[in-house]
């Protein structure tokens, strides 16, 4: 005799004005626990960013040209501002703009390649490995003025590096010598936050992989290439993503170090300030906002990147590689298991 099934009934609404009820409220407790958050943010970056694209829009006070007549108040002028750095100003604009794009690119691959190296010397297991990892990451903990005052006291015309080097370089002069000074700063400085972060990506791999690919023969550059590297990317990817960002916006280094209104180093941090120190607020607060949107496409582009990446999008359809470690301990547990 067949049984019949009984379809479950409609639940009674009490039931879904309990459930309501506590949605409602962990919202309501999240939406509250965020809340100071939100201020904070909206308090010392909404703010200050809306009013920098708005004092963007105003000129100096001064003579009007229209009226004859002396302003004490600022005049809008719209986009002038926007449109004189790239005419009036653009030479040293698009000068600022390569000395940042740079010292990014040149600064950030030293780092990167450096952080890694440190972060595979403090993951081993030496005699005095927490020696090791403090001395590592004394520069990083250094503020980068004090860092950029003790560089500076190195390249001096007879500080250490003359006296170390042949013959006298004017490091602190104008030239590529100064923008090397630098990037040799910089990289010294900040290349131990890219190890701390690599090397916390590096303890999450389990021993059991490097073991399976020993097993199987891989040569150490083979288990870091496919092993380390895969494993932890995520780690240097958000690593890399933080100091570019950082490095666009650089300002203290060049400027205790080298000095203002050197054209071979300034920034666009530096120019924004130059201008903001000579009474010229409109048109500081137009580099401010270029500099603003320059930082915030290269973000959104390398988190979309990494989002792919990470999550594997692109690959959905196809079954992602994985580690040759892995890979590795697969093959050797189905021969234990045979």
């Amino acid at each position: 005799m067949a049984q019949t099934q009984t379809r479950p009934g409609p639940r009674p609404r009490s039931q879904d004005a309990r459930a309501h009820r506590r949605t409602w409220s962990s919202g309501s407790l999240g939406a509250l626990l965020t809340a100071p958050t939100f201020i904070v943010l909206a308090v010392v970056v909404l703010y200050p960013a809306l009013s920098a694209v708005r004092q963007s829009l105003y000129g100096a006070p001064g003579l009007d040209p229209d009226t004859g007549f002396v302003s004490d108040t600022d005049p809008f002028v719209g986009l002038e501002n926007y449109l004189a750095v790239f005419t009036e100003n653009g030479a040293r604009f698009w000068n600022a703009f390569a000395n940042t794009l740079f010292f990014t690119v040149t600064a950030v691959s030293l780092e990167t390649v450096l952080g890694v190296l440190m972060a595979l010397v403090m993951a081993r297991a030496l005699r005095g490995r927490a020696v090791v990892r403090a001395s590592i990451l004394i520069p990083w903990a250094v503020p980068t003025a004090v860092a950029a005052l003790l560089w500076r006291w190195i390249f001096n015309a007879d500080g250490v590096a003359n006296a170390l080097l042949p013959g006298q370089v004017l490091w602190t002069a104008e030239g590529v010598q100064a923008q090397m000074a630098v990037i040799i700063a910089e990289v010294w400085k900040t290349s131990p936050f890219i190890g701390l972060l690599v090397l916390a990506g590096l303890q999450m791999i389990p021993g059991e992989v490097y073991e399976a690919a020993r097993v199987d023969g891989a040569s150490a550059w083979a288990r870091f290439w496919h092993i380390t590297l895969p494993m932890v990317r995520p780690a240097l990817l958000v690593a890399v993503l933080f100091r570019v960002l950082d490095t666009m916006r650089m300002f203290d280094m060049p400027y205790v170090l080298i000095g203002p209104r050197k054209s071979s180093v300034e920034t666009l941090s530096m120019l924004a300030q130059d201008e903001a120190a000579n009474v010229r607020f409109g048109p500081a607060s137009a580099y401010a906002v270029l500099l603003f949107l320059l930082v915030f496409l290269i973000a959104f582009t390398f988190v979309k990147l990494l989002g792919a990446d990470v999550v594997g999008e692109d690959g959905a359809k196809e079954r992602p590689r994985r580690p040759l470690g892995a890979r590795l301990l697969h093959r050797t547990a189905k021969g234990d298991a045979r």
